[in-house]
Parts: C-alpha cells; structure tokens; sequence
C-alpha cells in the first residue's frame, strides 16, 4: 500500500465539516435529503452538436453565465481570497510556462494522508463530497440538450429523482471564473470517467466557444482528493505551453479520431482530436480513460481548443513520491503536478519559487511526473488494444518539429517503470484515506 501525505485543497467552504449530524438536517442548506426539497437553480440546456466541436458560435451566453455568476459569488465573500490579486508572469524561455503565485492555497493544517496504489476506489458518503457543499456555491445546472437550440430556465427546481448536473464555485479558485462540473451529483458517482460524463464535459467546452476555456480532469493517484466526480474548469487568456507542444501522429481511428504522441514536452502525452462526431471522439477518449482506470494507472485530461483536442497524461509523481524517489529539492516547493502543472500553469505557494522560476525548473518538477519511455510505450499499446487499434512504431506519420529541450531527456530513464502494475481485471475497490 502506497500513500503520501498532502495537505487537501478546499473546493468548499464546508468541506471541513465532517462531523456535521444531518438526519435531523444539517442547518446549512446543502444538497442532501434534509435540505434539497424546494431549491432551485439556474438550468442551461446546450444544443446537441453534430460535429466535434464544429459548428456555428453560439451567443456567449454560457460564458457570461458563468462569470456573472462567480462574480455575484465573490462579491458575497464565498471565496477563500481574492485570485485577482495573485501575482502571475510568463517564465521567459521557448515553451512559455506560466507561473501564478498563490499563497492562499498554502493551508497551514496538518497533512492529511492519501492512498496513491488505486485508481479506482469506492464512493464514500461519510468524507466530504459535492452533496454537502452549500446551495450558495452551486451556479447553476448543466444539462446537453435534444435538438440544436439552447434553452435557459432562470429558475428550476433541483430534481433529485433525475440527478441534476451542476456547475460549482471552487473557493480556492486557482483563476478568474474558477468552476468545478458535477455530473449527475446526487449519483454520488466515484471519481472515475464514464462515457456519458466524459461527452458532458465536451459539450461544456464547446458551448463555451472561447479557446481560452477549458476542462481538467485528475484520476485518483494523480492528484484528485476528493473521490466524487468532477471536472474543473477556468479561463486563462494565452496558450498553455502543453497545446503548443509539437506531435506526431500515430494511428486514426475507424470513426476518424486522430491520436497523436507530443514530441520535446516534459511529460509524455496523447493528443486525441477530430472524428466524425463529438460523440465519436468523446467515445474513444473515454475507451482509453477507462482501460487506464482499470489497469491501475493515474492520469490527467486536458481538454481544449472548444473540445476539439483532448490531452491525455499518465503519470506516476505520486507513486515516485510515495516510494521516496522525487527528489528533495523538488518536494521543498509543495507543487502538486495535477493537470493544470502538468499543461504549463504552475501554481506555486512560495514567493521564493516564483521568484527564481525558470523553465529549467518547470522542466525538472514536470518530468518527476512523466512515465518512462518504455512504461510510456507499454500504456500505449494497451490504451490501442483497448479502442481497436494496431499501432507500430515504425509506422508513425507526420513531421517530427524539433524543439530545444532545456534540460536534457523529457524523463531520465530508471530501473524502475512507474504507473502502477497491469492487471486483467478492475481494480479492486479501496476507501480513499481522508
């Protein structure tokens, strides 16, 4: 059993209230069964989209919504800090990572510890989940709609029976409009992608339709602590340095979804975009996610570009942590590599980090979290068997564009190939340790 310790991000203002007796109602109007009964929300309804993230713009709707939300929210004070105030800069250097340094994300509470070995693992209603977070920090419902027009409802009620999706303020915003997606909340579901959840988040990005939007998703073992599904979201206005990286492609798919390999970046990663269909990429992303979950190994998902590109990242800084073999000097700047480092956001909760941030550095603490060449290959050929596809090496397409690599190999080759160990079956299912 592998575990690390690690002090949680707080999502919400009630997430360290554990103890709270709800069977005669809890007294802070949340999302389970002593307080649901009446509540409303907002509901946007997207249209259906035919193509993968194709089409005519919609009105900016969806984005004001958001914004005009989280604003009404921040000026109410549910935030843990003003994320507006946060210092942030471009570090200087060809692949242009971005630093931010956040101090309110630095708790000083002790670490809590977390199992890092199962990727798949069992809800747990007694730890903190997205049914105890308080009405004033929901924004409204999301929901794909049947036909190509968007349909918005000022004020719904929350149908418990049919378990509504829903968009949520996250109090320690990491950016402006900061928000968590919540499929199908009152399914309590464990933080594992699903098919139908998977599309929902695409469609969000699409309705969006500002590149500079996007989704992210960690995997338990890669940096989610709390074991209820959900997607993170927030708008950042340049380029993440991981959707500038060079590819090449490697195989297309039946339905058209190309996959491509990214060539020079620190953590090695697929690209999956195009397809006939939305549903056909979404499908084939959720293939490979799937697979990975039941063989054990973490990932994070970037969804960008309108939800015409999706970047899949399996990792293992966790498991090299757990085992001791991060170095120290990187562990000293508390840097959770999740799917915002991992894409060239770096959050740091030091002033001395940012200060002295360079891209030698950058590089350095996102290769901790790259598999290896090998293991790298190995999750490869079974994400390919999993969505019926024959890939040889010798076979790869497309022109290699070299970049410079600021600090030798994208990941020092070990004895050791992280990712978590390949079995037949599902994982077996764990509590996660809170």
């Amino acid at each position: 059993m592998l575990k690390i310790k690690r002090v949680p991000t707080v999502v919400s203002n009630y997430q360290k209230d554990e103890s709270a007796d709800e069977s005669v109602g809890c007294g802070r109007n949340c999302l389970g069964a002593c307080c649901i009964n009446g509540a409303r929300l907002p509901l946007y309804a997207c249209k259906k989209l035919d193509k993968s993230g194709v089409g005519e713009k919609p009105v900016a709707f969806l984005e004001s919504l958001v914004l005009g939300e989280w604003e009404d929210r921040f000026q109410r004070g549910l935030f843990r800090y003003d994320v507006t105030a946060c210092e942030t800069k471009v570090i200087p250097g060809k692949y242009g990572f971005v630093a931010q340094l956040n101090e309110g994300r630095h708790l000083k509470k002790r670490p809590t510890e977390f199992r890092v070995d199962k990727v798949l693992q069992s809800f747990d209603g007694n730890k903190f989940n997205f049914t105890k977070v308080g009405q004033e920090e929901l924004l409204f419902q999301f929901e794909a709609g049947e036909d190509g027009e968007v349909q918005f409802f000022p004020c719904m009620p929350l149908d418990a029976e049919n378990s509504p999706s829903v968009v949520a303020i996250n109090v320690s915003p990491i950016e402006y409009g900061h928000v968590l997606l919540i499929p199908r909340v009152l399914d309590c579901l464990p933080q594992r992608i699903d098919h139908k959840s998977l599309l929902l988040a695409l469609h969000m990005a699409a309705e969006a339709a500002n590149p500079y939007f996007r989704l992210g998703y960690n995997s338990l073992g890669a940096f989610a602590t709390i074991n209820h599904l959900h997607f993170q979201a927030y708008y950042l206005a340049m380029p993440f340095p991981l959707e500038k990286a060079p590819s090449k492609k490697m195989v297309t798919t039946a339905s058209g979804v190309k996959i491509s390999e990214l060539l020079s970046y620190p953590v090695r990663s697929l690209l999956f975009e195009g397809g006939s269909s939305m549903q056909d990429l979404s499908d084939t992303v959720s293939d490979a996610c799937v697979c990975l979950q039941n063989n054990n190994i973490p990932f994070n998902i970037l969804i960008a570009d309108c939800g015409r590109q999706i970047f899949l990242m399996p990792q293992c800084y966790a498991e090299k942590q757990a085992l001791g073999e991060v170095s120290p000097e990187v562990l000293e700047t508390q840097v959770n590599p999740a799917v915002w480092e991992i894409s060239g956001h770096m959050v740091l909760k030091r002033k001395e980090d940012y200060e002295g941030a360079s891209e030698e550095n950058a590089w350095r603490l996102l290769a901790e979290a790259s598999l290896s060449e090998e293991r790298f290959k190995e999750v490869n050929a079974l994400i390919f068997e999993a969505i019926g596809c024959s890939y040889q090496e010798e076979e790869l397409e497309g022109t290699v564009v070299e970049q410079d690599n600021p600090s030798g190999s994208v990941n020092q080759k070990s004895n050791r190939t992280h990712g978590g160990p390949i079995t037949n079956g599902t994982a077996s299912e764990c509590l996660v340790l809170q």
